[in-house]
């Protein structure tokens, strides 16, 4: 690929930008070239299976569902794999129940260890705000895709994602994480985003 030992890739956009799609896509070749891998997803994100991460489209691939980091440390250690895939990374936790381990840190040593490390996932909330991890892996990163969408309002290349409640923006206060597809969501430009504040 593009370097010697280990990496971390970052697969970033608005929802409905194709990243899941795009981080399926990688594994398959993975997979082609026999090389061992294990992928996960956050608990929280149970849109379309519980234990296969899948696309908008209807691709999909088996994943792992930690509920702790600790599940994620004694997985990767008990068999060194070559790629180390994560979806919806924005999702999962920065540190375990005692703060003794740290997912940035852990990502960071995977890739240190010689691991190819694949993460996918929203670089901003609906606020147009950085989302979780997400910016430090941004800077630790040695490729970074940043993928567009199609504005759901003028049609322009879609760079945020609009959530809507009722048929409203949503109010800035309201809480981050809000697990939903077409129902919540709609990608749009910079232009087209909302978020209320009154």
């Amino acid at each position: 690929m593009y370097y010697n030992k280990g990496w971390i890739e970052v697969i970033t956009g608005p929802m409905f930008s194709g990243k899941t799609e795009e981080l399926i896509r990688r594994l398959k070749r993975v997979q082609y070239a026999r090389q061992s891998s294990i992928v996960f997803k956050p608990a929280v994100d149970t849109r379309y299976s519980l234990d296969k991460i899948v696309s908008h489209s209807g691709l999909e691939i088996p994943s792992v569902v930690p509920k702790v980091i600790e599940e994620i440390v004694v997985m990767y250690e008990s068999k060194k794999y070559d790629v180390v895939a994560f979806d919806e990374i924005q999702l999962f936790p920065r540190n375990n129940f005692d703060n003794t381990i740290d997912m940035v840190d852990l990502i960071n040593r995977m890739a240190d260890d010689g691991t190819r490390v694949i993460v996918a996932g929203l670089d901003m909330d609906f606020r147009g705000k950085p989302f979780g991890i997400m910016k430090d892996l941004l800077c630790v990163a040695e490729k970074v895709d940043k993928l567009t969408s199609i504005c759901n309002k003028c049609g322009a290349l879609a760079t945020r994602t609009q959530r809507i409640i009722d048929g409203k923006p949503a109010h800035y206060n309201d809480p981050t994480v809000l697990v939903g597809a077409t129902d919540y969501y709609i990608p749009v430009c910079r232009d087209c985003h909302e978020v209320r504040r009154n």
